[in-house]
């Protein structure tokens, strides 16, 4: 597997996924608990379709039939985000 494979699946895997179910429990406690708003039931929605992509990404790697530029582009995307979700 190339580095750049390895690295997308790594931050993938070990980054992205993790945050994306923690924040979907938050927000199945609030509607467990009728605490939810529209937005709050808009972004549940969101993030079940982001958690589903970030499980067709993994599924892309394993397939390994995809051109590194295109994972190159999906690494950089993806951690572009996250860095200005940290600032």
């Amino acid at each position: 597997m190339s580095q750049i494979k390895d690295k997308l699946k790594d931050v993938v895997t070990t980054v992205m996924i993790p945050e994306v179910e923690t924040y979907l429990e938050e927000l199945h406690q609030l509607l467990e608990e009728n605490k939810q708003s529209e937005d709050d039931t808009l972004a549940m929605t969101e993030m079940e379709s982001l958690l589903v992509e970030l499980q067709n990404v993994l599924a892309v790697i394993e397939e390994d039939k995809t051109e590194d530029s295109e994972y190159e582009r999906i690494y950089h995307y993806i951690m572009e985000n996250l860095e200005s979700k940290e600032h």
